[in-house]
């Protein structure tokens, strides 16, 4: 077991992180760290299975379950979660599950101030960061306050020992994602490069791992530890291109999160290396390549990731509209970010064609 306090919640205390196997069968330290004795569970309708089990190791403790949490983390949602909160009398929420299920607790602690104990079900790292990302009206939208950090992260093993092989894959490079943006990030330090460089590792070297021996323990693990490392980096950094274009994908077209990321992830990479070489070299070293974002595309190819936007149900008609609403209000870039170059990129995204570092149209 591992116990460790990193960063600080919004009223400056550090948020306590465990890496424990079969940890969730104890949250008494977590809940008397805040001084919680009613939490609301939440999961997605999916995850129902979790929650209930979850509720009986709390023995009595838990105020309810709520179990609407939905992907993009719909605001109607929320609302509906927020008046089940109000009739609990909860005082906190275990959120337990992935980014749908740790986005709601959020949105729900961004509203209330109630303090969040979160278990990962899955690699995306949101637990580890002070971000939000909230879908209204088909458009998807950012926050990012202290008000939404988690005050405790419990990682445990065997909580991601059964999530299929395809899902730990692309919410595997999902949490990538977030390192890869880190080093060209315009805020980018010694401490976040690091940071992200390690993140990157723990996944080119547990994934594979995972993929041929799904039921490792350890390689589980050390697949966590990325995660939260990945998710440390996105708290401490700005994100760019990578990030806008799959807001845009998943609001707009109701894709899902983690795949849509590993679409896109090196392509958006390619776009950027061509000014940032220096900084995504040790990342291309790492997976073996001579560039990064084709070394990205193979390593997500050989775990058998989906590749392209066609594989997700995108027509090739809405990537007119998706390049139209990326361009607007977008977020910084070490590359200027223009409308014929990200109308190519969604092509070749589409396509599913290896990235080329530096062509853009």
């Amino acid at each position: 077991m591992s116990i460790f306090n990193v960063g600080f919640d919004r009223q400056g205390t550090a948020v306590q992180v465990r890496f424990q196997k079969g940890g969730r069968s104890d949250l008494g330290p977590e809940l008397d760290a805040i001084k919680a004795k009613r939490p609301l569970v939440l999961t997605t309708p999916e995850q129902v299975d979790q929650g209930e089990a979850l509720l009986d190791t709390l023995a009595g403790r838990a105020a309810g379950l709520y179990t609407r949490a939905t992907m993009h983390t719909p605001v109607d949602i929320t609302r509906d979660a927020l008046e089940t909160v109000k009739k609990s009398k909860a005082d906190c929420v275990i959120a337990i599950g992935g980014g749908s299920t740790i986005g709601l607790g959020k949105a729900i602690a961004y509203h209330t101030d109630l303090p969040q104990i979160v278990l990962p079900t899955t690699y995306a790292g949101s637990e580890a960061t002070p971000v939000l990302g909230q879908t209204e009206n088909g458009v998807k939208s950012t926050l990012k306050s202290e008000r939404v950090q988690p005050e405790a992260i419990l990682y445990d093993a065997e909580l991601v020992r059964s999530l299929p092989v395809p899902m730990s894959v692309t919410s595997g490079l999902n949490a990538m994602a977030h390192a890869v943006e880190a080093l060209y990030a315009r805020d980018a330090n010694r401490l976040s490069s690091e940071l992200a460089l390690s993140g990157l590792r723990a996944f080119v070297t547990g994934l594979p791992v995972v993929v041929s021996s799904p039921d490792d323990l350890d390689a589980r693990e050390d697949t966590l530890f990325g995660a939260w490392t990945c998710g440390a980096v996105l708290a401490q950094v700005g994100m760019a291109l990578h990030h806008k274009l799959c807001h845009t994908l998943g609001g707009t077209l109701n894709l899902p999160h983690a795949a849509t990321h590993a679409i896109i992830l090196p392509h958006a990479t390619a776009y950027n290396e061509a000014a940032a070489p220096e900084k995504l070299a040790p990342l291309a070293a790492i997976l073996g390549s001579d560039t990064a974002g084709g070394g990205l595309f193979d390593f997500a190819g050989k775990l058998g990731a989906p590749t392209d936007l066609k594989s997700l149900g995108v027509a090739e008609r809405d990537l007119d509209r998706v390049a139209d609403l990326a361009v607007q209000n977008p977020y910084w870039n070490p590359v200027a970010i223009e409308r014929r170059a990200i109308r190519a990129l969604l092509q070749n995204a589409y396509d599913g064609v290896r990235p080329e570092t530096g062509v853009t149209s």
